[in-house]
């Protein structure tokens, strides 16, 4: 069994501290492949999902709730992109968000680590080698600029 703390409002740290955490997260896999494992569920957990739900945002809500942030809180995608929070370039420790045309939303999420000319390095969860939405583990990235849709700034 697994619990999830939350605390409310910032703790005075910063985006180098969340990456710290998610980065220290790369290399976490599932167990067999079906978003499972003591980790997998510990992110999911956090969010009141059960084992085998997609986990790419519950782990962004596990590592701001590492952090010590009260917010964001979901296992949700696109709710991690209210219109308050987009922001149009993307910086360290921001949340990007891939949209799926298939399924009309975004419906893959990570860290912003960081920006290489047309790259944006990342943190992400629930994905593999190859960039799919529903893959094996924590990974770093590199993704294209154009493949991502949208950025929020929870910090």
């Amino acid at each position: 069994m697994f619990f999830c703390f939350t605390a409310f409002g910032g703790s005075g740290l910063h985006d180098g501290d969340l990456l710290g955490i998610a980065k220290g997260e790369v290399g976490v896999k599932e167990w067999s492949g079906r978003n499972d494992g003591p980790r997998v569920e510990e992110y999911l957990a956090c969010v009141g999902l059960k084992r085998g739900s997609p986990y790419c945002a519950a782990f962004v809500s596990w590592v701001f709730m590492k952090a010590g942030y009260g917010v964001p809180r979901t296992g949700w995608s696109p709710a991690l992109f209210p219109i308050g929070r987009i922001v149009k370039e993307p910086a360290p420790g921001m949340v990007f968000g891939i949209y799926f045309k298939s399924l009309g939303r975004i419906a893959h999420c990570g860290f912003v680590q960081g920006v290489r000319g047309n790259w944006v390095v990342t943190v992400e969860a629930n994905t593999d080698p190859s960039g799919g939405r529903n893959g094996d583990g924590v990974y770093q990235r590199m993704r294209h600029k154009r493949s991502i849709y949208r950025y929020s700034n929870w910090l």
